[in-house]
């Protein structure tokens, strides 16, 4: 540990093994200050909330879905839109599961499953992928790595299978919902409503450039969903080949087909304004290089 000295301000390194359990005298080696010396207090974490669920997936509609099948079966939960604010509201709020989709932006889903792994405070914590499996008839087997996740679910499944899963993996049953007694509604009363005349009512819409927004996010999302199962079903051969500077060549084959997939599902005027497809792939290898440093 370091400390440093009240007088002189050096920073003095001091073996902890050194230092009883009242703490112990040193004399600092420039101006001979005699300087007591205590073991850092141990931090306290507070314990694991076995009835919270996050859940961090980048599409609204599938987070809206997940989240509503997790309180229907008795869950606290709390969301997260990508990789960053899933690592921040995991390690304050510490649910017992995270439930991550692969591809999530700024931080893949498997990459933070990994970094919570290692952190002392929230690698107790359950987790459960979400692959999307973008090509059913190519993906029918489990994927090479898991980043210590306890389960991996299709998307397309996730209404089947999600509650089942955190069952075995609790190993319990399903968390009770709490009954509430509610009053019976009063009749309605019957009242006349006068309407006033009024100004015609519009529709309102979206300005172009939030709906341009959104197909270009839902651009991206495609992209990162179909890279990043590419990798997960093929996680040694594909950090083999990130390693050699040979992915490309390496996955061309699967690249070409999720290329379709993506030309299929993204308008021409979206993929007009960006290469987005090759910017995801491109930056999903150049994170990973780093990665490996």
């Amino acid at each position: 540990m370091v400390v440093i000295c009240p007088k002189c301000k050096i920073k003095l390194k001091v073996d902890e093994t050194k230092i009883g359990e009242g703490g112990s005298r040193f004399k600092c080696p420039k101006c001979a200050t005699i300087l007591l010396v205590k073991k850092p207090a141990a931090a306290s974490h507070k314990p694991i909330d076995n009835i919270k669920a996050l859940v961090a997936h980048s599409n609204p509609a599938t987070l809206t879905q997940i989240a509503a099948l997790l309180n229907g079966a008795g869950y606290k939960t709390i969301t997260a839109t990508d990789g960053i604010e899933a690592m921040v509201k995991a390690i304050k709020e510490l649910p017992f599961l995270i439930v991550l989709e692969v591809g999530l932006p700024k931080i893949f889903g498997f990459e933070v499953c990994k970094r919570l792994k290692l952190r002392p405070e929230t690698k107790g914590l359950k987790f459960i992928l979400v692959s999307s499996v973008y090509d059913d008839k190519r993906y029918r087997r489990q994927p090479e790595s898991l980043y210590e996740a306890d389960d991996y679910i299709e998307e397309h499944r996730m209404s089947e299978l999600l509650i089942d899963s955190i069952n075995r993996i609790k190993g319990t049953e399903p968390v009770e919902k709490e009954e509430k007694t509610e009053k019976p509604a009063a009749p309605p009363r019957e009242e006349k409503v006068v309407q006033k005349p009024g100004p015609p009512s519009t529709v309102e819409e979206k300005p172009a450039d939030i709906a341009s927004d959104e197909k270009i996010e839902r651009a991206k999302r495609l992209a990162r969903t179909i890279v990043s199962d590419i990798y997960l079903y093929n996680t040694p051969k594909a950090d083999t080949a990130i390693r050699n500077g040979t992915f490309y060549a390496a996955f061309a084959p699967e690249l070409k087909e999720g290329f379709k997939l993506y030309e299929h599902r993204i308008a021409q005027e979206v993929r007009d304004k960006g290469d987005f497809f090759k910017n995801t792939v491109q930056e999903f290898i150049d994170n990973k290089k780093k990665s490996f440093n």
